[in-house]
């Protein structure tokens, strides 16, 4: 068994992750631990810092119980792109109306600044042009002027403000450095300009230059890099493992993904700019490399080195897909009564053979045949891409008044194919700006599901890769860690040897048409949509 060995850390929208894997991508132990989030008014969701960090040291100690600390050579972390606000003293600072100091992170899905989004974007600054045009709501520097609008007393004890990936390495290390895949992808940092003052001067949040940058970030580095001198005594007494361990510099949580699943191997064009990774979880990040930039209205980036070194990635994504599928399911009548009698069994593999019963009942070829009637428009919490416009709202056409269990299966096969469909909408955008992608690759929870899989193969005709180690994220991370030790001569080697096997799961050209039709209403319920604001706007 090998003796080197990294940790990877995720912290993810509900709980921390940490897994001990070995230097050829093997995840040899993982554990996890929940984490605590508020939901004080709609729109509105907060988590503590101190929790988090707390949450990562149960992690981390658990997977290296039993471990030769020398045989742990680095350490890598990713999380959410929430923000964390901590005082002058770098103790947690609320964020919250509430005044609770415990809840200092804004999270990502967070949409209290709407407002502040629209006045950005009404403004047009050329630092839009690498988020699709249109700022997100979900990006910092709304939710930064949300806060200096809303709780200027907050904001004058501010001292440091950290992207949630970049917050975990200095408590690790005690160093103020920012990656660059935060600072790029979520903060209006250019990458080779660096911060823009114009932009944060019109914006109304000028302030942030003082001391060169430093409440946001005065030194950057590339994921992976070596932080400052490793764990810090602190730290490093905290976990049980060595002072001075190497840490990567971090990455955003679906980049972690990005990064351990781009290098999967698994008979299909190898070249990193083919491929389009889908890291799916409670939304789903689509993130397509590129040898140049290639700019797409309503999706993010490019972003150069802000995954992989030396390319730029576009980012497009889906706010809600595990979380609309769970939402669709927990909602039904019939959900309640399944659950009962399934025992074990998780309920949308219940589903998905309750769907391949229907389909021989009717004389069917596919399953996907089921929902010739029953169309849905995916975006319950707004549409991140390639639309950009987080005031949509989700839409059903074909209900009935059943609430059996046929009906529930009806309605997550649709939702399945919905998403798969936003995929699509995303992939086109792409294409058409200068991508050119001959391969998906799906990592997190929906790649176990394979309605979920076979239906984006289906609906995208190309072939999806589903990788042995399907916690792509977990060993994303630990990619960072073998980094910032150079245990490889560079991140690119380390993603082809640590990045392991997959298998693929083909496109059925029998049902081509069908989709086909299908996704012709699924862009009409988008301009139906549009046709009725404008109507009662009228």
């Amino acid at each position: 068994m090998s003796n080197a060995y990294f940790i990877g850390v995720d912290v993810g929208t509900g709980s921390a992750r940490a897994a001990l894997v070995t230097d050829n991508g093997k995840i040899v132990k993982t554990a996890v631990q929940s984490i605590q989030t508020w939901n004080p008014q709609q729109d509105f969701y907060e988590q503590s810092s101190d929790d988090i960090w707390n949450a990562c040291v149960t992690c981390i100690k658990k997977v290296a119980e039993g471990v030769n600390p020398d045989d742990v050579k680095g350490l890598g972390f990713d999380a959410t792109c929430s923000l964390v606000a901590l005082d002058k003293s770098g103790n947690p600072l609320s964020v919250s109306p509430s005044g609770n100091d415990r809840q200092n992170v804004i999270l990502w899905l967070d949409h209290r600044a709407s407002g502040e989004a629209a006045k950005i974007n009404k403004l047009s600054h050329s630092v839009l042009k690498y988020v699709g045009g249109k700022i997100s709501l979900e990006m910092e520097t709304p939710k930064l002027l949300w806060l200096k609008t809303h709780l200027p007393k907050q904001w004058a004890k501010v001292g440091l403000f950290f992207d949630l990936p970049d917050f975990l390495t200095w408590k690790a290390t005690s160093c103020e450095t920012r990656s660059l895949c935060s600072l790029v992808c979520k903060w209006t940092y250019d990458g080779q300009a660096g911060w823009s003052p114009s932009y944060f001067q019109e914006i109304g949040l000028g302030d942030l230059q003082e001391d060169n940058w430093r409440k946001i970030g005065a030194t950057v580095l590339s994921p992976g890099s070596p932080v400052g001198q490793g764990l810090s005594k602190q730290a490093a007494k905290e976990l049980g493992l060595k002072f001075g361990t190497p840490v990567g510099t971090s990455i955003i949580d679906a980049h972690a993904g990005g990064l351990g699943l781009v290098g999967c191997r698994a008979g299909v064009n190898p070249d990193f700019s083919t491929r389009l990774s889908l890291i799916c979880g409670t939304s789903t990040c689509h993130m397509a490399v590129a040898n140049k930039p290639v700019f797409t209205p309503g999706v993010w980036g490019p972003y150069f080195s802000a995954m992989v070194p030396g390319m730029w990635l576009n980012e497009g994504g889906q706010s809600a897909t595990g979380k609309l599928i769970d939402h669709v399911i927990d909602s039904h009548p019939a959900t309640a009564t399944i659950k009962g009698k399934i025992g074990e069994m998780h309920i949308q593999t219940y589903l998905s053979n309750l769907l391949k019963d229907l389909a021989k009942k009717a004389n069917l070829d596919n399953v996907a045949f089921l929902t010739r009637d029953l169309h849905v428009w995916p975006d319950f919490h707004g549409n991140r891409s390639p639309i950009a416009d987080p005031t949509l709202k989700g839409a059903v056409s074909g209900l009935t008044l059943a609430e059996d269990e046929e009906s529930l299966a009806l309605l997550y096969l649709a939702t399945v194919q919905a998403l798969a469909y936003g995929t699509r909408h995303i992939l086109e955008s792409l294409i058409k700006s200068g991508h050119f992608i001959e391969s998906v690759l799906i990592c997190g929870g929906l790649s176990k599901n394979y309605l979920f899989t076979q239906t984006q193969a289906d609906v995208v005709n190309l072939p999806v890769v589903c990788p042995e180690e399907i916690e792509s994220v977990l060993l994303g991370s630990a990619i960072l860690g073998a980094c910032a030790a150079k245990y490889f001569p560079d991140m690119t080697t380390a993603i082809k040897s640590m990045g392991g096997k997959g298998k693929v799961v083909s496109p059925n050209p029998s049902i081509m048409d069908y989709h086909n039709k299908k996704y012709k209403v699924f862009l009409a319920m988008y301009e139906h949509q549009v046709q009725y604001r404008t109507i009662m706007s009228q």
